[in-house]
């Protein structure tokens, strides 16, 4: 059996990315800042009939959170095969270049880079121990700086000062981690989940969570032949490894 973790995953896209990779008989560990919720979702899930599934507290900014449960899994297995960087935060509005608290940046980078950095270094021993190891890393086409410098792309003029540059961080450190993992059976990737109908986005958006869940698991489990140090926009791009960076 193969196993995963997923940050951020007692809701939302993270939910359906554990209930897919659950499906495909994997046992997922679904991080959640909130264990009770975490456990709820836990239930959610046994009650289709998934029982290869566990709650683990974990809040992504937080080392010793971190840590623990590094342990909690790390007493239970030594290997980890999949582990996707789900969990993330807006930082609310509005985020101009000019007005942005300090705070909300602080806020921002916290949950999105830093706690990604964080998690993978933690864990990276368990994920070094798999056959077929993979990283997918929760990004948003709104990282890419070609597209928000661009006057012609459709979202040009919807800019979040502090959220984008966060993901255009994120998006530089996938880079780097795919690199010194180049020679490795690792694969790592930003995958992008398109704009998706969540607590996260207000309800608003083009993609259901089940179609954004998706897109993310393919790159959890694709094979040797599949991308590695890739920024992947499935709902926006026909050419989804084509998005530039």
């Amino acid at each position: 059996m193969k196993f995963a973790l997923v940050t951020g995953a007692n809701k939302g896209i993270g939910f359906e990315v554990a209930r897919i990779l659950a499906q495909k008989g994997i046992f997922v560990y679904l991080g959640a800042r909130n264990l009770e919720n975490g456990k709820a979702a836990v239930e959610k899930l046994k009650g289709e009939g998934l029982n290869n599934v566990e709650a683990v507290q974990l809040e992504v900014s937080d080392q010793q959170s971190v840590a623990d449960a590094r342990r909690t899994i790390g007493d239970k297995t030594k290997v980890l095969d999949i582990l996707v960087n789900n969990a993330g935060i807006g930082g609310g509005f509005p985020q101009s270049a000019l007005n942005a608290t300090i705070d909300q940046f602080r806020n921002v980078f916290e949950t999105n880079v830093f706690g990604v950095a964080i998690v993978t270094q933690t864990f990276i021993d368990l994920l070094r121990g798999s056959d077929e190891p993979r990283i997918v890393n929760v990004t948003s086409s709104m990282g890419s700086l070609t597209l928000a410098a661009d006057p012609s792309s459709p979202g040009y003029d919807f800019k979040l000062a502090v959220y984008q540059a966060s993901k255009s961080a994120l998006n530089m450190y996938t880079i780097n981690l795919a690199y010194e993992l180049r020679d490795t059976a690792f694969k790592v990737n930003a995958v992008c989940p398109g704009w998706t109908k969540t607590d996260f986005t207000g309800g608003q958006g083009t993609s259901t969570p089940e179609e954004a869940g998706n897109r993310i698991a393919k790159f959890a489990l694709t094979g040797q032949e599949g991308p590695t140090g890739k920024f992947i926009s499935e709902e926006y791009f026909p050419e989804p490894l084509n998005i530039p960076w």
